[in-house]
């Protein structure tokens, strides 16, 4: 889901309060305050870019009058030497926001690009490729909007828009059945139309559900499960539930994951093992104007 226009705001606003506090002295002290500059931003590795809204808008919050030209959308590819954009604006404003842009658009870009490495895995298969709540807090919007960018898709934005009972739940309540009992009886009483995953962590437990969370149970995740388990495991769940694998998914082995049959895999890799896409925001010295 695309952040809205506030959640934008508020993070470029408390980024830019983070990174300059009280004054970017170096700035205030060597460039007059009426300078005007363009800078482009130069990617310099192979991926899929995103951020290109979120800069766009940060160089506006610092500068209403700056011009802004892209010539690459978000989720687009891009190798090194392309230019994403082009922006002219008060050159104290340029330099206050630049790290802001930059870290931002690394990151996000990382996760794109990786994001659309798993999918180019496995985009000849009927199985979608999901996220998780390993994200960095506070970032968990621009994360999961950075997994969309890169052709996954979203899955809980927190704990409040998904029953998913797991290994921790089951454990602490004794049993997957009195933990099922207890949470459907929580979403009845509360009138909550919420879907309802259960997690896995064997055979046994597969069977336990079939038993006890027919009509009431949305989703299995098999929870590291080596393949020919997962294999039989969803032969065995047919059609009855949803089917998720999650747990040790990597770019190596998400293909023989998807040829099991499961319906969907979850990813914690795709936020929090992605690595920045290497671009740089460059002042061009000629475009200088006082």
């Amino acid at each position: 889901m695309k952040p809205s226009m506030q959640q934008i705001d508020n993070f470029i606003k408390k980024a830019i309060e983070e990174d300059v506090g009280p004054g970017d002295y170096t700035s205030l002290a060597c460039i007059s305050e009426d300078m005007r500059s363009s800078a482009q931003l130069l990617v310099k590795d192979v991926g899929v870019i995103a951020g290109i809204e979120v800069a766009q808008r940060a160089f506006e919050l610092v500068d209403p009058e700056f011009q802004f030209e892209a010539y690459i959308k978000d989720g687009s590819a891009v190798r090194p030497g392309d230019v994403a954009f082009t922006v002219y604006a008060n050159t104290r404003a340029l330099l206050k926001i630049e790290r802001v842009v930059l870290n931002t658009m690394q990151h996000m870009s990382g996760i794109a690009t990786l994001s659309n490495q798993f999918l180019f895995e496995v985009e000849d298969l009927d199985v979608t490729v999901l996220d998780t709540r390993k994200t960095t807090p506070l970032l968990r919007f621009l994360e999961k909007w950075a997994v969309q960018l890169g052709g996954c898709s979203n899955y809980r934005f927190g704990l409040y828009d998904r029953f998913m009972i797991k290994d921790n739940h089951i454990d602490a309540c004794g049993g997957i059945a009195p933990a099922l009992d207890s949470v459907w009886a929580f979403r009845q009483s509360h009138q909550l139309d919420l879907p309802l995953t259960v997690e896995v962590r064997n055979l046994e437990e597969v069977w336990q559900v079939l038993e006890c969370g027919v009509g009431k149970v949305s989703r299995l995740m098999f929870d590291n499960f080596e393949l020919p388990l997962l294999r039989e495991a969803v032969a065995i769940v047919g059609d009855t539930f949803e089917t998720e694998a999650s747990g040790g998914i990597t770019l190596h082995n998400i293909r023989k994951v998807a040829q099991t049959g499961v319906q969907f895999i979850s990813v914690g890799a795709l936020t929090h093992s992605a690595t920045h896409l290497d671009m740089s925001l460059k002042i061009l010295p000629s475009s200088r104007k006082y």
